[in-house]
């Protein structure tokens, strides 16, 4: 991990704050501190490249899901135990989800916590049979949650951030 922090010193800044959007186990976590306090980037140059970076991923991760499935479906008795316990969650979780229940995703991928996220969060829409427009609504609404979170924190309780990441550069 360490050489992920220096290998990103050494890019332009918004690069860096992109690839590490994009790498699974910092998405913003990481990306928008690093922005906001290890660089000389401003909060509004730092927000619109990480969030439209950590959106952009959202297709790609749902869209691979379903290619990849369709692979291994292929394999009967993988068919079989996907069809006994996904299909069945899939139904017995569809009614809650099409209210407001959409929405607890959104929250989920907004909470800057490891293992939340548009990565996790796109797994769990195409278990939920979540189509991808509406994955797409969902998972903006909870980058943009976990992008002004990261901000808060990096902006006003720097200390606090500090105590939990370390980020290298800064003090």
């Amino acid at each position: 991990m360490e050489s992920v922090w220096q290998w990103v010193q050494g890019l332009n800044p918004l690069l860096a704050v992109m690839i590490l959007t994009y790498l699974p186990i910092f998405e913003l976590r990481a990306s928008v501190p690093y922005g906001i306090l290890a660089t000389d980037l401003q909060v509004w140059q730092v927000l619109p490249v990480a969030v439209l970076s950590n959106w952009a991923v959202a297709p790609v991760v749902y869209l691979f899901l379903k290619y990849v499935m369709r692979f291994i479906l292929r394999w009967k008795w993988f068919a079989r135990l996907w069809e006994r316990y996904i299909e069945h969650f899939q139904k017995r979780i569809h009614r809650a989800v099409e209210g407001k229940g959409a929405w607890g995703l959104a929250l989920f991928i907004g909470i800057p916590i490891p293992g939340s996220g548009v990565y996790a969060g796109a797994l769990g829409a195409y278990l939920l049979g979540m189509g991808l427009r509406r994955f797409l609504v969902v998972s903006l609404a909870g980058v943009i949650m976990a992008a002004s979170i990261m901000a808060i924190l990096s902006i006003f309780f720097k200390e606090f951030l500090l105590q939990y990441v370390r980020i290298p550069g800064v003090q």
